[in-house]
C-alpha cells in the first residue's frame, strides 16, 4: 500500500519513508509512525510523519 492518503495512516504503523536528505537517492528508511505531520486527506508524494526515533519523510510504502 502505499502513503499518499492520511486515512491510511495511523501511529504505530510500519511504513519505509523517504527521508529528506535522501530525496533524490531513492533510498527508503523503515519505522514505526510516531506523529501525522500532513495535514490534507492526501498528498501525492506522500504523507509526511515523524517516525519514533524522530526522523522525519514522507510514506513512500505501507509494511
Amino acid at each position: 500500500m502505499e502513503g499518499t492518503r492520511r486515512a491510511d495512516v495511523q501511529p504505530g504503523i510500519v511504513v519505509m519513508v523517504e527521508l529528506t536528505e535522501d530525496k533524490r537517492t531513492g533510498r527508503l528508511t523503515g519505522g514505526k509512525v510516531k506523529e501525522i505531520l500532513t495535514s490534507s486527506p492526501n498528498h501525492p508524494h506522500g504523507i509526511k510523519v515523524m517516525l519514533e526515533n524522530g526522523l522525519v519523510g514522507r510514506i513512500k510504502q505501507i509494511i
